[in-house]
């Protein structure tokens, strides 16, 4: 059997990072356990607890990362036991004969040595799932930032480019295609703030008994509550984190995960939104995501080109959108102190979360990078529209030069009816100015007509807009400045397929 006769998740296979893997790969995952009872060791050796001796502390240090040997030992425990964390504490035990001294399972199911215990199960797999997601949020950060920043050259490079604009998926005023490319900026910057938010306050759960109480450390340390203090400070300083969340049950809130999961949902909205945008405007063939030469848009129809990446990122996207669902049920369900129904699916959501999260920014990298735009086609299809859009300015003309206004909408109404009614069943293309040339009532302004249909003078302050907020000195510029060497130093993603 190989591994094209078993299932393999696609997110893994197909379109997540090598990096992103790793740190939820299951040899990170065991190897982050035994460095979390290491860090225990140490710690309490540092506070005067002397039956962990100089041996048992060499003997954690020199196995902590997991063998494919030990991985063996521990898939033949667990099928006895049930019990994921017990059969990697018998493998590390085989590892390290001098630690097994203090690495003991209770009937508690804490970790006990033979006089005291240690952690809780929950408490090294929760801290572990702190690392895992504080070192992925760090990942996926200066990704985001990139794509921001491949946005803001481009809302620059096309701020002052006129363009049609929608509402309601109808034609509406003119703006500047850089003007839409800053709108997805600013959307990605939103995200990217609120990302940054939920990694600042990431905490560690540390060491904080079987349901929260710190109880067993009472023991452990008689009472000196001034030592378990300074287990938690310790433990923090080697895991990375400031300080531990100050109220724990058996785990660390569940609430945790919900803000993680609602701020990566809401990328995955993002990221669905802007697509969704390019595959519209792919459709009218003023704008495109890039494509290989040699790529294939249809088994049966050769001549297609499909924006194939963004109909990727809006299928991860609607995964990811969605996911914090998952994450609210687990915490809302959450009884007392703790149940383990939140085990199994956090397995599969937690890592899921950030493949796609990591999918998308590959994808998106790529695709924002590489927009091609069609400038010939945005003016014909401007030049469709622009006729209506100018019906405003020729009323007030006309009202300078001394005609009713009421009279002068009248008459561009019934025009602009006809020319419409003609263009759907006709398929002709707009003659609304020809209309007016024709109709002595517009005399008046037939001289300025020409003037009167520039784009430029539809789209507002849409290029000054851009300037300011992508330009030198702006907002975007300053909130991306911390992620200039990523930016500056990292190529564009390239897909894997």
């Amino acid at each position: 059997m190989t591994k094209h006769d078993e299932y393999e998740s696609p997110l893994a296979h197909r379109y997540a990072s090598r990096e992103i893997k790793r740190i939820f790969s299951p040899r990170e995952r065991a190897s982050t356990w035994r460095k979390l009872w290491l860090w225990l060791a140490e710690a309490e050796k540092e506070l005067g607890l002397t039956q962990i001796t100089d041996k048992a502390i060499e003997g954690l240090r020199s196995n902590l990362v997991v063998s494919d040997d030990a991985f063996q030992v521990i898939a033949g425990e667990e099928r006895i036991r049930r019990h994921d964390v017990m059969s990697h504490i018998f493998a590390l035990e085989k590892d390290a004969p001098d630690a097994a001294g203090i690495i003991h399972i209770g009937a508690t199911s804490c970790y006990v040595s033979a006089m005291w215990r240690l952690l809780t199960v929950s408490a090294v797999t929760d801290n572990a799932d702190l690392i895992f997601m504080r070192d992925a949020l760090r990942l996926i950060l200066p990704k985001i930032a990139k794509v921001i920043h491949n946005l803001s050259k481009f809302a620059l490079k096309f701020k002052d480019l006129p363009t049609l604009a929608f509402t309601h998926y109808q034609a509406a005023q003119p703006i500047s295609l850089g003007r839409r490319a800053a709108q997805w900026a600013q959307d990605l910057a939103m995200d990217l703030e609120d990302i940054e938010h939920v990694l600042a306050s990431l905490k560690f759960r540390g060491a904080q008994g079987t349901t929260g109480s710190q109880a067993s450390f009472m023991e452990i340390f008689h009472g000196d509550t001034a030592k378990i203090d300074r287990l938690n400070e310790i433990l923090c300083e080697k895991a990375g984190f400031e300080a531990c969340y100050d109220i724990s049950t058996q785990t660390y809130t569940r609430k945790v995960d919900l803000r993680i999961a609602n701020a990566l949902s809401a990328f995955g909205a993002s990221a669905i939104r802007i697509a969704t945008d390019i595959r519209h405007l792919a459709h009218d063939k003023i704008l495109d995501e890039p494509h290989e030469a040699t790529q294939t848009g249809s088994s049966a129809m050769a001549f297609k080109s499909n924006p194939m990446r963004s109909e990727r990122i809006c299928s991860l996207g609607r995964k990811l959108s969605n996911i914090s669902t998952n994450f609210s049920a687990t915490f809302s369900s959450q009884w007392l102190e703790r149940t383990l129904d939140d085990s199994a699916i956090r397995r599969i959501d937690i890592p899921e979360m950030f493949l796609l999260t990591d999918a998308l920014l590959i994808l998106l990298d790529d695709v924002t990078h590489g927009l091609v735009v069609f400038p010939a086609m945005i003016r014909s299809q401007l030049d469709e529209e622009l006729p209506f859009m100018a019906t405003e300015n020729i009323i007030m003309k006309l009202v300078h030069a001394g005609v009713s206004r009421q009279e002068a909408h009248e008459r561009i109404r019934v025009l602009s009816r006809e020319t419409v009614e003609t263009m759907k069943t006709t398929g002709t293309k707009n003659d609304l100015i020809a209309r007016i040339e024709k109709d002595g009532f517009f005399k008046p302004i037939w001289d300025e007509l020409d003037d009167m249909l520039d784009p430029k003078l539809f789209i507002g302050r849409s290029a000054e807009i851009v300037e300011r907020y992508c330009g030198s000195g702006g907002p975007l510029e300053r909130k991306l400045e911390k992620y200039k060497h990523y930016i500056d130093s990292t190529a564009t993603a390239t897909l894997a397929v």
